[in-house]
């Protein structure tokens, strides 16, 4: 690691992992930390296995088109459950504010805050706020622990096989793309908006695949790309993506050509990504299309061992090129 922490090492990408694997792993790790997944699942009490979750959110500006950090930090958790197999039941909620903050903003962000967890069917259960002196936090930084209770039992990487594929529930690189936007006011009318949403009923319509959903994630910090090599890294499996089936929004394109980003590393708030055996994968679909957040859902990629432990995209012109995880800081403060 370096001797100094940066903005890289909160990038989702290799300096997170980094920081994961040398510093926190080492000081905390067990069987239960060591899965890495999005949340974790607990040993059964009272005949019940629970996800828990938690998650830190320090986005620039905190309000953003389709949403704001209360939003974020709802939404945020109850996903990493849901993609967890889990169903989402409660939240704690822990705010730091910064002196100077206008009260109607802190007002704002708890509407925002409660109206999510209504949506999201979750109860705000504990809490803790602090305030700490001008310039030293952002203007609020909130984190929120859920827990809920396991519905679809044995989602991991571990279980993908061969001959999978990989589907995306809608168009990628909205939420990094409209929060970089956001942060002048001359871009603000793109059109862009976040798609930060509560993705428990989307992650529920796949209940029916059983074991032949393999495991789901949110492709937040460090966007697909980072999402999928996760998937790969250690592996023997390859993913290969087809360029011409990942869904981008023409706006958010035209965006990230103009800001020099791609979307395959922009986060996302509100899409999933699932690996299904390729008997389902139509009936997946179906299934995720079933559901507002799911209507532009499409299948991207299948697993090969073409190029072990890599993640390939397959470009329009016959070509390819390997995808890594991200590297340094493309957007930071997004989540």
């Amino acid at each position: 690691m370096d001797d100094i922490i940066t903005l890289a090492y909160g990038s989702g990408g290799k300096k997170t992992a980094e920081l994961i694997g040398e510093l926190l792993l080492p000081a905390f790790g067990n069987d239960i930390l060591g899965e890495l997944g999005d949340g974790a699942i607990l040993p059964a009490e009272a005949g019940e296995r629970l996800v828990m979750s938690t998650d830190s959110f320090v986005v620039t500006p905190y309000f953003f088109p389709g949403g704001d950090i209360g939003k974020l930090s709802v939404c945020g958790t109850v996903n990493d459950i849901a993609v967890s197999g889990g169903e989402p039941k409660y939240l704690s909620l822990a705010v730091i504010l910064e002196e100077g903050i206008p009260t109607e903003d802190v007002r704002r962000i708890v509407r925002s805050i409660a109206d999510t967890a209504k949506r999201a069917r979750v109860r705000i259960v504990t809490g803790d706020t602090k305030v700490v002196e001008h310039g030293k936090a952002d203007g609020i930084f909130i984190n929120t622990t859920g827990i809920g209770v396991l519905r679809h039992p044995g989602l991991s990487p571990k279980a993908i096989r061969e001959g999978d594929v990989v589907l995306v529930s809608g168009t990628v690189g909205d939420h990094g793309t409209c929060v970089m936007l956001a942060r002048n006011e001359n871009l603000l009318r793109s059109g862009i908006a976040s798609d930060c949403a509560p993705l428990f009923e989307l992650t529920k319509t796949l209940r029916p695949l059983g074991t032949d959903l393999r495991v789901m994630r949110d492709p937040t910090r460090g966007g697909v790309a980072t999402t999928l090599n996760e998937f790969t890294e250690g592996t023997g499996l390859t993913i290969e993506l087809d360029e011409t089936a990942i869904p981008v929004k023409k706006e958010v394109r035209s965006a990230s050509d103009i800001l020099g980003l791609d979307p395959l590393y922009s986060a996302n708030e509100g899409k999933i990504l699932a690996v299904v055996a390729p008997e389902r994968a139509d009936e997946a679909l179906r299934l995720l299309r079933t559901v507002p957040e799911g209507k532009d859902a499409a299948a991207i990629g299948r697993v090969t061992s073409s190029h072990p432990g890599k993640v390939v995209v397959r470009t329009p012109y016959g070509g390819s090129r390997i995808v890594i995880k991200l590297a340094g800081a493309q957007l930071p403060r997004i989540c």
